[in-house]
């Protein structure tokens, strides 16, 4: 049956995002199938987007997907290109609805991020990932960089940073995870992966106990590759350049492929990538 969507008045529309979303099709030919209907441009992505929150959110139970939990906030649809946080003029590069993806110019000065660099330069070693199972970290040939983790607010340095990030994207200090610092050369890279864990996996308890799920990620590019070193979305078709200052934020409201949140670091092909990530949690982390 033909539906029309009150807040678009173009027939069929709603019915044609969930179609496209069971079927597993590009979201680019969702785009294309609403178009014909004459809904196009950013007016027909926010539609997609709440046509599909609105019906995981009727449907979560009956399809297995967890109900979403709060996230932070960043920035708003169409809201302000710069924001003024902590002294600085932070610009709004890029956004995307789904998955809620924010690029933000301008977050880390070049000594802030030399120094964070040579803060965790002696100290990196070959990254490991958590083990599902147990909730350890192991070796895996899916991450190949080097890195190293501090504790939160180690150094006044850290703190400031941190501190930062929390007030950019509207997230208590509190629920932050320690900065982890990662090097990349040439070859190295992280295959597409989520950072939120898998509650039914055996190991995930003592992960969960300490600040709940993981519900947003935050990289901070330290320097800019001779070439390569991208974070990719696979699922969104999307790849972010790695750019000294530039924040990249990404937040997950629920333990799920939904969110549409696979992403991966790009192989290095020249040079060097440093990086920092912050992982966010539902409560604060200990």
């Amino acid at each position: 049956m033909s539906t029309v969507d009150d807040a678009t008045g173009f027939p069929g529309s709603r019915e044609v995002v969930l179609s496209f979303a069971r079927a597993g099709r590009p979201p680019e030919e969702m785009l294309e199938a609403l178009a014909s209907l004459g809904l196009t441009g950013q007016a027909a992505a926010d539609f997609a987007e709440r046509v599909l929150g609105e019906f995981l959110a009727e449907h979560s139970a009956t399809l297995g997907v967890p109900g979403p939990v709060p996230v932070p906030a960043a920035v708003g649809s169409n809201g302000p290109s710069t924001l003024r946080v902590d002294g600085r003029d932070v610009r709004v590069l890029f956004t995307c609805l789904l998955p809620r993806i924010v690029l933000f110019g301008n977050v880390l000065s070049a000594d802030e991020c030399d120094a964070l660099m040579d803060l965790a330069r002696p100290r990196v070693r070959r990254s490991t990932v958590v083990d599902p199972d147990t909730g350890d970290s192991q070796l895996h040939d899916a991450r190949t960089s080097s890195s190293t983790e501090f504790e939160r607010g180690a150094t006044p340095l850290l703190e400031r940073i941190e501190r930062r990030l929390a007030t950019l994207v509207d997230w208590p200090y509190e629920h932050g995870e320690g900065l982890q610092v990662l090097r990349y050369e040439p070859g190295q890279e992280y295959e597409p992966h989520y950072d939120w864990f898998d509650p039914a996996a055996s190991g995930a308890g003592p992960l969960l106990e300490r600040g709940g799920q993981r519900v947003a990620t935050i990289l901070v590019y330290l320097n800019d590759p001779e070439c390569g070193g991208g974070t990719s979305f696979p699922d969104a078709h999307i790849e972010i350049g790695a750019v000294r200052g530039h924040a990249l934020f990404f937040s997950y409201d629920r333990a799920h492929a939904a969110t549409r949140t696979l992403h991966g670091g790009m192989p290095v092909v020249s040079g060097e990538k440093w990086v920092a990530t912050k992982w966010l949690r539902e409560r604060p982390h200990r």
